[in-house]
C-alpha cells in the first residue's frame, strides 16, 4: 500500500523475521542511592509476536513508561537482552540502535510531540525524510495519510491550530507513516476526553487488525479492552501476562 525503499540500519537485515517483534531477557533498570541500588525494573522477560495488541498496566511507579522507553530506545542505561526483529539492541553502538529505531519503531507520545514550527504536513514528512525516501514519494505518502486519516483540510495548519484530539491523531498518523514493524504508545489517551479518547482506541484497534504489533502504557481499563493481552507491573516485576480474549 505505500512502498517503501530504504536501506537496512547497520547490523540489521532486510530478510523477512519469522520470530518475535521484541524479545525481552532479564531486562533490569536501577539507579545507584546512598543504600545500594533502587530498582524501576527487574529481571523482565516477555516476547511479543507479530500482530499482537499489548497492553502494561500497573499503578504510579510500576515501571510502565521506563519499559516502553527502553522497547522505544530512548533509554540505553539498562541491563539484559533485548532484541528487536531478531536484531540484538543490547549489543549495538547508540547511533545504531537510533537508525533500528527510526527504521521499526513508531511513538505515540502523551503530550503529541508535534513540532511546533511545522505544519501537519510538515510533520508527518519528518519520518520518511529519517528514511531517506525520495521526495516525491514522501508527497504522495502524506497524501495518502492525511486521507487515511481524514486530516487533509488541516494539512496546513500548525499544531497550536489544531485541538488535543486533533493533535493526538496527528501525532498517530505520524508515528504509523513509515509502516513500522512496532507502535509504541505511552498513556496515548490520558490528555483527551472520552470521546476523543474512544476514537483514537478504535483507531488502534483498526491498525492492530491491519497488522500492525501495538504495545501501549494506560491506566484505562476500557483502553486495556481494545487489545489482546494485558501484561501487568507491579513494584519493577512483571506480577502477571494474561490474554483478555
Amino acid at each position: 500500500m505505500w512502498p517503501l525503499r530504504t536501506a537496512p540500519a547497520p547490523g540489521t537485515t532486510n530478510e523477512p523475521f519469522a520470530g518475535p517483534v521484541t524479545s525481552m531477557r532479564a531486562v533490569e533498570k536501577y539507579y545507584d542511592v546512598a543504600a545500594g541500588r533502587s530498582y524501576v525494573l527487574r529481571r523482565i522477560a516477555f516476547d511479543i509476536a507479530p500482530g499482537e495488541f499489548v497492553t502494561v498496566m500497573g499503578p504510579s511507579g510500576a515501571g510502565k513508561s521506563t519499559l516502553l522507553s527502553i522497547m522505544g530506545m530512548f533509554d540505553a542505561a539498562w541491563s539484559g537482552e533485548y532484541r528487536l526483529l531478531g536484531n540484538a539492541v543490547h549489543l549495538m553502538k547508540p547511533r545504531d540502535r537510533l537508525a533500528l529505531s527510526r527504521r521499526h519503531i513508531g511513538f505515540v507520545f502523551q503530550q503529541y510531540h508535534l513540532l511546533d514550527d511545522l505544519t501537519v504536513a510538515e510533520n508527518l514528512d519528518l519520518p520518511l525524510s529519517y528514511r531517506d525516501v525520495p521526495r516525491d514519494e514522501r508527497a504522495a505518502i502524506v497524501a495518502d495519510t492525511l486521507d487515511r486519516f481524514q486530516i487533509v483540510g488541516k494539512k496546513d495548519l500548525y499544531p497550536r491550530q489544531l485541538s488535543g484530539g486533533q493533535q493526538q491523531l496527528v501525532g498517530v498518523a505520524r508515528a504509523v507513516i513509515a509502516r513500522p514493524a512496532l507502535l509504541l504508545a505511552d498513556e496515548p489517551t490520558g490528555n483527551l476526553h472520552s470521546s476523543q479518547a474512544r476514537e483514537i482506541m478504535e483507531l488502534f484497534a483498526a491498525l492492530n487488525a491491519a497488522g500492525t504489533t501495538i504495545v501501549q502504557v494506560t491506566h484505562s481499563e476500557d483502553n486495556a479492552a481494545f487489545g489482546t493481552r494485558v501484561v501487568t507491573l507491579r513494584d519493577g516485576w512483571i506480577v502477571e501476562d494474561k490474554p483478555t480474549r
